[in-house]
């Protein structure tokens, strides 16, 4: 009976630690976007893409296909 004056308070202790970094990241807007991070994996950040199609009908060794131009 006498671990319960340890488990009580420690649980309230964690619960209240639990709230306090829910409303931290509600303030922050950490829950605005949550499904572009999940496919921002899927696209490519490379200079392939910055640089757009090639005219000369060279094949895009990362794609696999001619460029088209």
């Amino acid at each position: 009976m006498g671990i319960l004056w340890v488990l009580v308070p420690l649980a309230l202790a964690l619960s209240g630690i639990a709230v306090v970094a829910y409303v931290w990241a509600w303030r922050n807007r950490q829950f605005e976007d949550m499904e572009t991070p999940a496919y921002r994996v899927l696209f490519e950040d490379g200079e392939a893409t910055r640089r757009g199609p090639r005219a000369n009908g060279e094949v895009d060794k990362a794609k696999g296909h001619e460029a088209r131009g």
